[in-house]
């Protein structure tokens, strides 16, 4: 088996330690025998969606998202055939934004993919600090770190988590195989199960019926818990 991860842009979108959330996905496929190849792919660059699993979008500053929504708009009809037919994509902080219908930047509204049924504006403040979230498919809580100052309209979509620590009520989206998220800093390390639940939903879309073997996650779930029992008492 075999798992091909497209890393979009990340000379322009990795302020939030997107590269770590990289290599959890590589390295939970390679500790299990599952060969994972990952191709960095520049703005100039067309993506070779037939040989692509998993499509990466992180975060990056107004500017540089504005120019890879530019570029990913070109590629539009590909990304949408590709999430219909179960490929997974993983949006962070703006790459989430940028799925949904429209978002905003400092000085404008801009229409966005519309891969995900969402609008983003801006808000009255900023939000910064950890989160916690519960959600319906995990054992364990998902943290991460937000830092943004917009809300985002989710509409009737599944929600990735409730906020049981933090702004909102809920946080991020799941739609098929598409995750979008504020969350950051990075997310995978802390949250393997997470990190499981999207390899696993990428290995049944590529190969039908798929177990992962167990791995020993005693410091990733350190990290978790370090989270969870400082915030949430």
């Amino acid at each position: 088996m075999t798992v091909n991860i497209a890393h979009l842009y990340p000379e322009l979108l990795n302020l939030y330690g997107d590269k770590g959330n990289i290599l959890s996905l590589k390295h939970r496929l390679l500790w299990r025998g599952i060969e994972a190849t990952v191709r960095e792919y520049s703005i100039d660059e067309d993506v070779d969606f037939e040989n692509t699993d998993i499509i990466y979008i992180g975060g990056g500053t107004d500017k540089e998202q504005t120019v890879a929504l530019n570029r990913l708009l070109e590629m539009n009809e590909q990304l949408v055939s590709f999430v219909e037919k179960g490929g997974t994509v993983i949006g962070v902080c703006g790459g989430y934004h940028i799925l949904g219908k429209q978002f905003v930047t400092e000085n404008e509204t801009l229409d966005g993919l519309g891969i995900l049924d969402i609008t983003t504006k801006k808000a009255n403040k900023r939000y910064v600090g950890n989160v916690i979230l519960d959600t319906d498919f995990l054992d364990m809580p998902v943290v991460g770190f937000e830092n943004h100052s917009t809300v985002t309209d989710t509409g009737d979509l599944k929600p990735l988590g409730k906020v049981t620590f933090g702004n909102g009520v809920t946080e991020g989206v799941i739609y098929k195989n598409v995750i979008g998220t504020n969350l950051h800093g990075p997310l995978f390390p802390k949250n393997p199960q997470l990190c499981d639940y999207i390899l696993k939903k990428t290995l049944e879309n590529k190969y039908s019926e798929v177990t992962l073997t167990p791995l020993d996650d005693s410091i990733e779930n350190d990290a978790n818990n370090y989270i969870i029992n400082r915030f949430s008492k």
